[in-house]
């Protein structure tokens, strides 16, 4: 705060003088047009004209805090803040509009295309996007994107996962930087530890892509991109607080080391110890954290470009959820519930492309995931450790490009559940080696034809070879239009934890009624785009989509049959997640920036002829972002938000007195953001605007708060919860009744600093 306050101060005294200076100009256009360009200061009526080649003079320039801005035709116009003390030459780079949106994928194919190039349909978010609303995490930004979820599922200790297409996170894939979040631990509690303020971009692929990153990717991918040090300023600060008592504190450092080694340190520390029961159930409204990530990435500049980089990142959290009264000496006892989550995980990976005349890039990874948590009394600990590695080789022969990879994955898994225990009830850790071999091709034989085709054959020791074939085409229309059909095959592989976080949170029982099988999927996906600018200023995309997946095998948890269980089996039939997505994005000179997207799906289960929405998975939903830039004044608004349709929601009994199916809801947030200076910015604003949360018009939210360790419960013969005068409903503990975070309005402020920035 002090150099903040230090800052602002600078800021006014600077604004008193009155020196001016000449400021040279010149502005580089992407493409080869000559075209002339204004040139104005922000706030004031002082504008000139440069010349067709780009170059301009513009003497006496006031030598205080200015926005020089800059707009030529069929462009996008930028705004930069300047402050001369001498006189300067100033060179930047202008992108015609039809680029606006047309960023770099990687996604689809594991090589480098434009998201216009590419036959894969991928959705590319770049840091921006996701500082429209700032967030700690990697888990909290993701609510943002059409067709995407974040679903909370747990009422106490606050664990979630992505759905894409209504399908649930464990068919999602997480992919950072090359290397798949894989199942299990990593899933469940690695999504929340990655921090949003580390991510430079994201890239969203819906469908199966298990021909290419093998299991987990049946929903789709997302893929994070972390920043690189070549590409950051020398530290780079943020910071913001809430008004319910969260902190977030992010710090990056990039450095040289020598000529040719980059190195970005970015840390993130993130703390919340305020206990906030709104609905008065004696029960924290938002889980409490502690935690702490360090990352590393260094980058070695070698002959010809070729790759190599070593990065690090190392988790340490302690989260906590439960009755108002808890506390950690109370951990594991029978008097006072709470849940108590601490994670340990560390990562190292390296990618290496070897010095050779074809183009071979090997890739490695290692994490390990330590848990040590209480749910009320149940201890549970787990350890994962997952061991990856691919080498890839890409040709091109003419029109014809060749992508073959091998890989092997070897996971190491074991707790202290029935998961890892044999019939006698004997500890089993499960040790799982999955090799891999994968081929792909793409064919651009002609300019309005793209054909890009795959095959991954798969080893499970179990369920022996799986196979998996996809296919992705794109058809120009027209220079604004064009069609892409995807589709292909997925398969997945169990692990019970990341399945149902329910299965430990709560009263009810876990029962596997058979060895599981892979799922197993079918899957096509059929998108049209529409790009066009009208008057050299407006700028639109339209994104229309059909999809259909149909599951073998599915893996279904009964929570119906047995609300005092939750039992695991097979589908005895199949599975079907079908509907339409529609997204629009408008820009408008860069001031105003638009993006509405709706998704309309169904996800049903069919079994014995009978036909069943998925739990906890929404027919329609919308999410939107529009923000408006002034042009006198260096500000910025961003008003975001989503609104999700009913779901049906685990009942814990035949009396339960709450809603079968949940209401519409929508989640606002208004966030201003005013530049300072080129170094700082702060911002502040209103979260969840409409202060809507489930616990509201329901009797409550969560089943028998008062009695988490079924003291008071009673037992039928048949071993059913029988209503008594203090459970009139016969219900047991149970919080997974949930289906978005139980947190209502809040304000909060923060600012941005970026220091000694390199040229």
């Amino acid at each position: 705060m002090i150099h903040l306050k230090i800052t602002v101060l600078f800021v006014i005294c600077c604004s008193i003088a009155t020196a001016q200076h000449t400021l040279h100009g010149k502005i580089n256009f992407k493409s080869d047009a000559k075209v002339a360009c204004v040139v104005g200061i922000r706030g004031t009526s002082h504008i000139l004209q440069s010349d067709s080649l780009g170059t301009f003079r513009w003497t006496n320039f006031p030598a205080s805090p200015a926005v020089l801005t800059c707009s030529c035709p069929s462009y996008q116009s930028i705004a930069i803040p300047l402050h001369l003390t001498a006189d300067t030459t100033l060179t930047f780079e202008l992108l015609p509009l039809s680029e606006t949106l047309d960023e770099i994928s990687v996604i689809g194919q594991q090589k480098t295309v434009t998201r216009s190039e590419s036959p894969i349909v991928t959705d590319v978010f770049d840091k921006k996007h996701f500082e429209k609303n700032t967030a700690s995490s990697f888990f909290d930004v993701m609510d943002r994107v059409n067709g995407v979820r974040a679903q909370v599922n747990c009422n106490v200790c606050g664990t979630g996962d992505i759905h894409i297409n209504g399908l649930e996170g464990a068919y999602t894939l997480i992919v950072v930087d090359g290397i798949p979040i894989v199942g299990g631990l990593s899933s469940v509690y690695g999504l929340s530890g990655i921090p949003a303020f580390l991510i430079d971009r994201i890239e969203i692929s819906k469908g199966p892509a298990s021909s290419i990153y093998g299991s987990e990717s049946v929903a789709g991918i997302i893929h994070v991109y972390t920043k690189k040090a070549t590409k950051q300023p020398a530290i780079n600060l943020q910071h913001f607080l809430t008004s319910h008592g969260e902190t977030t504190t992010d710090l990056g450092i990039s450095m040289q080391i020598g000529k040719r080694t980059s190195v970005l340190t970015a840390g993130n520390y993130t703390y919340n110890a305020l206990k906030i029961d709104h609905n008065a159930d004696n029960f924290t409204d938002i889980t409490l954290q502690n935690r702490f990530s360090i990352f590393q990435k260094w980058q070695i500049a070698r002959k010809e470009n070729r790759i190599f980089s070593v990065s690090g990142r190392m988790l340490r959290e302690q989260r906590w959820g439960g009755e108002l009264n808890w506390n950690p000496n109370l951990i594991g006892s029978d008097s006072v519930y709470a849940e108590s989550i601490k994670t340990e995980r560390d990562e190292l990976n390296v990618v290496y492309q070897l010095p050779t005349k074809e183009k071979l890039l090997l890739t490695t990874h290692f994490n390990r995931h330590f848990q040590n948590s209480f749910y009320g009394e149940i201890p549970f600990k787990a350890t994962q450790n997952l061991i990856f590695g691919q080498l890839t080789w890409e040709k091109t022969v003419r029109k014809n490009h060749f992508l073959t990879g091998i890989t092997a994955r070897q996971t190491f898994y074991n707790d202290n559940s029935v998961i890892t225990a044999d019939t006698a009830g004997i500890d089993q850790p499960i040790h799982t080696f999955l090799p891999g071999l994968f081929v792909q091709h793409t064919a651009t034989s002609h300019p309005k034809h793209q054909l890009t085709s795959s095959v991954r054959l798969d080893y499970h020791p179990v369920h022996a070879f799986i196979f998996t074939p996809r296919v992705a085409y794109r058809y120009v229309l027209n220079k604004h239009q064009s069609l892409r059909i995807n589709a292909g095959k997925g398969f997945r592989v169990v692990n019970l934890f990341s399945e149902d976080h329910a299965s430990l949170s709560g009263a009810r029982e876990i029962e596997i009624l058979e060895s599981l099988k892979p799922e197993k999927s079918a899957s096509v996906l059929i998108a049209h785009s529409l790009q066009k600018s009208w008057k050299n200023a407006l700028f639109m995309e339209l994104n229309t989509s059909l999809f259909y997946t149909h599951f073998n095998n599915r893996i279904v948890a009964d929570y119906d049959t047995d609300p005092t269980k939750i039992s695991y089996k097979n589908l005895d039939g199949y599975a079907v997640s079908r509907g339409i997505s529609v997204e629009l994005k408008v820009q408008l000179n860069r001031q105003l920036n638009v993006d509405l997207g709706t998704t309309w799906m169904e996800v049903n289960l069919i079994e014995q002829n009978q036909k069943a929405q998925q739990i906890l998975t929404e027919k329609i939903s919308g999410n939107w972002t529009v923000s408006y830039s002034f042009l006198r004044i260096p500000l910025t608004i961003d008003y975001t938000g989503n609104l999700i349709g009913p779901m049906r929601l685990p009942l814990a009994g035949s009396l339960d007195p709450r809603p079968a199916n949940s209401a519409t809801y929508s989640i606002q947030n208004v966030q201003v953001t005013y530049t300072i200076s080129k170094h700082i910015a702060v911002f502040g604003g209103v979260k969840n605007l409409l202060n809507w949360t489930p616990a509201k018009e329901i009797p409550f939210l969560i089943a028998q708060a008062n009695d988490p360790f079924g003291k008071e419960i009673v037992l039928n013969p048949n071993g059913q919860v029988q209503p008594t005068v203090s459970n009139p409903f016969g219900l047991q503990f149970d919080p997974s009744y949930v289906y978005a975070a139980n947190q209502g309005i809040r304000f909060f402020f923060g600012f941005r600093v970026q220091l000694v920035a390199k040229n």
